[in-house]
């Protein structure tokens, strides 16, 4: 999440008040401030919020026209609203940006994300004397539930002190690491992508303090440190510091027990490799089938799986991954289902009988600093939606439906998507073993340079196509039989008497 976002984007009109989202015609410190606490506590892992000032709410909505800001009133609402945030326990400070929504309208833009030393408190109320406000001795913690700040019951209050046990590993610094781990184009490239106002700013603005703003680096400048969330979306290569941030795309042509296996490794920035992976799925993996009937014009078109199924789950499983735990989310493709398994489960609040029901409500999610990102990038909505797109995409498609699996301890998710009736699984066997064939002959011929005694020799070519197509599959089931086989080839080539 960027400060400030492009405010056009936070006004549009199917934006609603949320849990991550106020709007405030002026600046009232009682109000105010306790919305700005409770996006601090971010109770439910939802990354803090935005408190818009200057705009009047119609149930929810921004009313047009905005009603806006007076010029000569913005630097008085700006230094109030620090001396307020004072008053804050322990110490808070949101980020704060005047902005322009248009020549003659100016709002204040409060970006509060969820703060590091949880739970946060302040006044309970304000009294007026002389118009001026006067705090209230009392603090309250105060949380964010739906569109509504209230003040938590003892359950809740719990849940606060709960967080401040924690801070989730996302979120942490990274001591392996120093600011030059972090890239800056792929920092400008985000930012272009969300359309982000700090886009402008990113060649003037001092490179700390751009990543103190975007919150992905500490803020002490004697020991400035990347955060691990930053190292995963900012860092060529993430892995370094984090092992095993990646995703292992496993396909078993043949079955589980069949020679042959298909490996494919996708690592770099989070976003990239999970776009990099659903693009080899959608191009290697994903079938259409179109049957034609003769009495009508109409032909039935379906896919052996839907890809938005797949895009969000794997996208689910990039989200709530643990990566600290080191190992790689692995997406399976077998004859006839496809598998993505992530570490570890989901949250203990969820049961085994939700999970065969499909009726998830998650209050709380592991990375919320990975799904702020997601989210900004449109790869993710992290609003208990992702079931259920998952299952609309499978019933348009006519699949079956898919099956969410975990164990007692949840220490694994997996999400099974499976074939769609009426596909030919052979035919798309065939056609992928071809393909498989026509790279690995290709290969084969490209193993090694030719030399000028070869060239003499036109039967030397046809010697590497007769070797490459004696060569059984299972005699190669992983990349490094591959290359043994090659290098026999390449020996039997210098050996051979047409070469001498």
């Amino acid at each position: 999440m960027a400060i400030p976002t492009n405010i056009h984007t936070l006004l549009s009109g199917n934006v609603v008040e949320w849990a991550r989202i106020e709007f405030k015609e002026s600046w009232k410190p009682e109000a105010s401030l306790k919305t700005v606490t409770a996006f601090a506590n971010d109770i439910d892992n939802w990354g803090g919020g935005y408190l818009v000032i200057g705009v009047e709410d119609d149930n929810g909505r921004p009313k047009f026209p905005l009603k806006g800001l007076q010029l000569n009133e913005v630097d008085g609402i700006l230094k109030d609203l620090l001396n307020k945030c004072k008053l804050i326990e322990p110490d808070y400070l949101p980020i704060v940006a005047p902005v322009d929504y248009d020549a003659h309208t100016k709002l204040i833009v409060v970006w509060c994300p969820g703060g590091a030393v949880r739970p946060y408190r302040s006044p309970a109320t304000f009294s007026y004397d002389k118009g001026k406000a006067v705090a209230s001795k009392d603090a309250v913690y105060w949380i964010r539930k739906m569109s509504s700040t209230i003040r938590p019951s003892s359950q809740e209050t719990n849940d606060l002190f709960a967080l401040a046990n924690q801070i989730p590993f996302d979120d942490r610094i990274c001591h392996q690491a120093d600011m030059t781990a972090l890239n800056i184009t792929l920092i400008k490239a985000y930012l272009k992508e969300i359309d982000s106002a700090l886009f402008e700013q990113a060649d003037t603005l001092e490179f700390n303090r751009l990543c103190i703003n975007l919150g992905i680096s500490n803020s002490m400048p004697e020991f400035m440190r990347p955060k691990n969330v930053g190292l995963l979306f900012f860092s060529m290569e993430p892995d370094k510091f984090i092992p095993c941030a990646q995703i292992d795309v496993v396909e078993f042509p043949e079955g589980i027990g069949g020679d042959r296996i298909v490996e494919k490794t996708f690592t770099g920035p989070l976003h990239q490799q999970l776009r990099a992976a659903l693009l080899y799925i959608r191009n290697t993996v994903i079938k259409e089938v179109v049957i034609k009937h003769p009495d009508r014009a109409e032909a039935d078109r379906f896919f052996n799986y839907p890809l938005a199924a797949i895009e969000e789950s794997l996208a689910n499983a990039v989200y709530h991954k643990a990566y600290d735990i080191r190992e790689p989310i692995e997406v399976r493709i077998e004859r006839d289902k496809i598998e993505i398994l992530s570490f570890p489960g989901p949250d203990r609040s969820i049961t085994e009988e939700a999970l065969k029901s499909f009726n998830v409500i998650v209050r709380r999610y592991r990375n919320r600093r990975i799904g702020d990102f997601l989210k900004e990038l449109h790869l993710t909505e992290g609003r208990n939606t992702g079931i259920k797109k998952i299952l609309n995409a499978l019933k348009k498609n006519g699949s079956p439906p898919p099956e969410f699996i975990t164990d007692a301890d949840h220490s694994f998710f997996i999400t099974r998507l499976f074939i769609r009736a009426g596909f030919d699984e052979k035919q798309h066997h065939d056609e992928r073993e071809a393909e498989l064939n026509s790279s690995v002959s290709g290969s084969i011929a490209a193993a090694e340079p030719r030399s000028p005694e070869q060239n003499a020799h036109p039967g030397a070519d046809n010697l590497i196509r007769d070797k490459g197509r004696s060569l059984k599959f299972k005699d190669r089931p992983t990349i490094q039989s591959l290359q043994k086989v090659l290098r026999q080839v390449v020996g039997v080539l210098k050996t051979h008497p047409s070469a001498g």
